[in-house]
């Protein structure tokens, strides 16, 4: 079995996956709690925290009759941050697996403060001599081997806090994993990473940005907006409770004015300041969220254009996550970047997809996904395409609880 945890802002969820035997990976349980503990993707009370995963976990349990005591987590927030890196090391004729690992320790040597650590160390392209383009340069003959990887790091602290919370509730943490890596190990497809594409996850508190080409990530970054901002937004316009204005935005929300229809009307419940329910235009609700949603995707779309790879999406923009889902989104979206968007769902899974296959379990799908090519990758005897530092932290603490055990 394989279980994801994706803990934000307004929800934790909990996937419980197993691999049967044709390598297909099967959802058996899928848990949510409602959470109040997060802001921004960072812990602020860990007390609520903790009470959300065990929820969580508890009903994913509960739907798949098995016990959870181990999960890879999700991590993203305004701390994560990326560098790009490159290294050139000398091989004797042939590359192998120690000129390798020697390299790429050697490019990953950066300089970074003390209160953050490496998240993953993902190799983007080995150069042997002058021959590019090189995904795995074990075996080549050369005497030059060169890498170029991603960097992802988080603050210590924020990573701390997470993984005592898991903790906490009685679980014990695989893995810490970027959630828009996660993510695009659910929505996205090889093609897609090879030509190019952005991949925007519109969560609770943040909105995460990973860009792929060449079948890569090359540049990951986080937007402090998200759907919550949208919620409040309403909850202020409307000067009703921001239970009912999240009600109002999933059942009525929309973030594209073209797309209504005639003169629609919604009711606003009361509850602040004596006020009585009473009818608005649903216009009026647009007029509140049409402005944040463009906010969010316009910060998206400068992140996205201080890269070098704004020119090379080939195959567009992939949207994703719960804030994903709200009519008008995808169209406002298509305006703004100028380039095909479409709608990223977790694919290639079996089980329960009824109720899994929806952008708003794309990190906890990923995460499961994540795990799985970890697991294929150590049967086979060879590091993953996820993270150096992920993957080996991962193996380490397997090997260690397999020895407190015995």
């Amino acid at each position: 079995m394989f279980v994801g945890l994706d803990i934000g802002t307004t929800k934790v969820a909990c996937i419980i996956t197993e691999l049967v035997e044709n390598g297909e990976l099967k959802v058996i349980g899928v848990g949510i709690s409602p959470s109040d503990g997060l802001r921004k993707g960072a812990v602020v009370d860990i007390g609520k925290t903790v009470s959300s995963i065990k929820k969580a976990v508890e009903e994913a349990e509960l739907m798949a009759g098995v016990d959870v005591d181990a999960v890879w987590v999700g991590i993203a927030g305004n701390h994560i941050k990326d560098i790009n890196s490159s290294a050139v090391v000398t091989i004797n004729k042939e590359v192998t697996q120690e000129d390798i690992d020697r390299v790429i320790n050697t490019a990953k040597a950066v300089n970074t403060s003390t209160d953050r650590e490496i998240l993953h160390v993902i190799p983007q392209e080995f150069i042997v001599d002058t021959q590019r383009g090189i995904k795995n340069p074990l075996g080549m003959c050369g005497v030059r081997l060169e890498t170029k990887i991603h960097i992802i790091t988080g603050a210590i602290a924020s990573a701390q806090n997470i993984m005592k919370c898991v903790e906490d509730a009685g679980l014990k943490v695989i893995d810490l994993v970027l959630e828009p890596l996660a993510s695009g190990y659910a929505v996205l497809e090889k093609d897609e990473k090879e030509l190019g594409v952005a991949l925007i996850d519109i969560g609770g508190g943040t909105t995460d940005i990973a860009i792929y080409f060449d079948d890569c990530i090359r540049h990951s970054a986080v937007v402090g907006f998200g759907g919550r901002n949208v919620t409040k937004d309403i909850a202020m316009g409307l000067h009703t409770p921001v239970e009912k204005a999240e009600e109002i935005k999933k059942v009525h929300g929309c973030a594209y004015l073209p797309l209504l229809r005639g003169n629609e009307y919604l009711t606003v419940p009361g509850g602040l300041g004596g006020q009585t329910d009473r009818e608005v235009s649903r216009e009026v609700l647009v007029s509140i969220i049409e402005p944040r949603v463009e906010e969010i995707l316009s910060h998206a779309l400068k992140e996205i254009k201080r890269t070098e790879y704004a020119e090379m999406l080939g195959a567009g923009v992939v949207l994703t996550g719960g804030g994903s889902l709200m009519e008008g989104v995808k169209d406002k979206a298509e305006s703004i970047f100028q380039m095909p968007v479409k709608l990223g769902v977790p694919t290639r899974i079996g089980g329960l997809t009824d109720v899994a296959r929806s952008p708003v379990h794309a990190t906890g799908i990923g995460l499961c996904m994540y795990a799985a090519d970890s697991y294929s990758g150590d049967k086979k005897g060879k590091k993953t395409s996820g993270a150096d530092g992920g993957y080996r932290r991962a193996i380490d603490k397997m090997i260690s609880w397999a020895k407190e055990f015995f």
